[in-house]
């Protein structure tokens, strides 16, 4: 199986990289200023095991590659680039390969499904970042994360077993599970919280606000008759694999909405979390006041091009109730 990383960014950073260092074949697609970086330079990966260095081969577009029978795709993308990514793998050619929805949110893999028939839901549990071209880290141990992957919308095959081997190769636990998306609604809930890490900054208390957002949550998924399963600090895979590490010269800036943020991304991915229980929400007939503000929120914080960090509790509190 050679690895197609679509997406060249923290977590599809970490994965090229350490599946690279594992012996497998990598090939990355990247834009703007990563893919000048890991062309002229390969990638940086810092983690537990200190600073290691790796080459991959690394394409501006899915055009750019002479896909292999034995190809896996792997989307690292936001869900808001989705549509654009499957448009391109589909114009160059891509037909029954296995795509991996390595992304935050739920609706990647619907939206896969139209074009494609070979789609896999897959749930990361990484926490990893990238804030210069070129360079990602890796912050916990042993493991770099830990991933659920099954077919969409159920069942595993072969192909989720050898992405599992893959990833093991590239120090990160794979697990395979008939029911993927019950894990993937369960990191739903957890990704709820990321705009207000995003507006408060990181290691700043949201004080209840992230309880209310679940719990407005789980009334959709309950009134939606769609089940969940605990993927948090409980789930004793993330004990065993996933401990949190510092290191000497990197900083956890926070997730992936605070990151896109700080790098001036110019787009968030709440329309694609705090959203869908709003989408969910208003097709079950379940209000969903706070997180319908939250995508509020983040829409206005881009457009006023406001950095994480831009609130206090109470300004944020006032923003999301008032």
């Amino acid at each position: 199986m050679r690895i197609i990383v679509y997406g060249v960014g923290a977590i599809g950073g970490v994965l090229a990289g350490a599946m690279a260092l594992g012996g497998r074949e990598v090939v990355g697609i990247a834009r703007g200023r990563m893919l000048e970086a890991v062309r002229a330079n390969g990638l940086t990966l810092n983690s537990h095991r200190g600073t290691e260095h790796v080459r991959f081969d690394c394409v501006g577009a899915p055009d750019e590659i002479d896909f292999r029978p034995d190809d896996a795709i792997l989307l690292t993308m936001k869900g808001q680039d989705t549509t654009a990514a499957l448009e391109a793998l589909r114009a160059a050619g891509v037909r029954e390969h296995p795509i991996f929805c390595c992304q935050n949110g739920v609706a990647n893999e619907r939206t896969a499904l139209r074009y494609f028939p070979n789609v896999h839901g897959v749930t990361v549990m990484m926490p990893a970042t990238y804030l210069e071209p070129g360079e990602v880290t890796a912050f916990s141990q042993p493991r770099f994360g830990v991933y659920d992957i099954g077919r969409f919308p159920e069942g595993s095959d072969a192909d989720d077993r050898a992405l599992a081997e893959a990833l093991a190769a590239g120090n990160v636990a794979g697990f395979v599970q008939d029911d993927v998306m019950a894990s993937k609604y369960g990191k739903l809930l957890m990704n709820l919280g990321n705009i207000l890490e995003a507006a408060l900054g990181t290691g700043v208390s949201s004080g209840d606000l992230y309880q209310r957002l679940r719990a407005e949550a789980e009334a959709v998924l309950q009134a939606a008759g769609i089940p969940f399963r605990d993927v948090g600090s409980s789930d004793p895979r993330r004990q065993e694999n996933m401990q949190s590490t510092k290191l000497d010269g990197a900083r956890y800036v926070g997730g992936s909405t605070t990151q896109s943020l700080t790098r001036g991304a110019g787009s968030v991915e709440t329309d694609y979390l705090n959203g869908e229980i709003c989408l969910l929400g208003r097709l079950h007939g379940v209000p969903t006041p706070l997180n319908s503000r939250a995508t509020i929120l983040s829409a206005e914080l881009l457009a006023a091009g406001e950095g994480a960090g831009a609130l206090d509790l109470d300004a944020l509190e006032a923003r999301l109730t008032g």
